[in-house]
């Protein structure tokens, strides 16, 4: 009996696992294809922080993770030892998640100083999903550094951006051009802080310890 119950455990936690990957699908390709569709739903369904993290972000995260190391190991960095990609996929990993959790943090200040809420977990929101064509172009960019340029892709996430302000804080319409222009230079400074500060780290790591 307790081994049928284990088995069955297993299955339930197989299909669920199975169910995630096809949200994840589904929501990614909703964002992109139709962001004031997956926005309403977004803003209807109410998740919290966690759900969004582990269900979407982070999955999205751990692909772009995979993605630099094997391009770092397999077609960039063919000289340098294995510990050199797995540095340069710690690096892709803590860049994303860091960035994702400092942009919300802004975000919700701005929000703050324009007087349009002081909810954290609809500033993680707004970023997380905005950044839909970033984890997709950073995907095939770092498997295939040859198509760096498609990166340009992810300025989409300006425009799902702008989608979700409207539908989840409602700004006035003075305030939605003040409202990007904030969030996108805000998170530019962020993203690029973050990635001249762990790059430096892995080169000087890499160098200093398994070189």
């Amino acid at each position: 009996m307790s081994g049928y119950n284990n088995f069955d455990y297993f299955s339930r936690s197989q299909k669920k696992e199975a169910m995630d990957f096809r949200f994840l699908y589904q929501r990614t390709k909703d964002f992109i294809i139709n962001p004031g569709k997956a926005w309403d739903v977004v803003h209807r369904e109410n998740r919290p922080i966690r759900y969004v993290r582990g269900s979407y972000a982070l999955p999205l995260i751990i692909l772009v993770t995979v993605s630099a190391f094997l391009g770092s190991g397999l077609f960039i960095n063919t000289t340098l030892k294995p510990m050199y990609s797995v540095l340069t996929a710690v690096n892709t990993f803590l860049f994303l998640y860091l960035g994702i959790y400092a942009s919300a943090f802004i975000v919700r200040e701005i929000m703050k100083a324009m007087d349009l809420g002081n909810d954290f977990v609809v500033a993680f929101k707004l970023v997380a999903y905005s950044m839909a064509p970033v984890f997709l172009s950073l995907t095939i960019s770092k498997l295939f550094e040859s198509l760096l340029f498609i990166n340009v892709l992810g300025l989409y996430g300006v425009y799902i951006f702008w989608i979700g302000m409207e539908e989840m804080i409602k700004p006035p319409d003075h305030k939605k051009m003040p409202m990007i222009i904030a969030t996108a230079v805000a998170m530019i400074i962020i993203f690029l802080i973050l990635q001249i500060v762990l790059s430096k780290l892995a080169q000087t790591l890499y160098f200093s310890v398994f070189a």
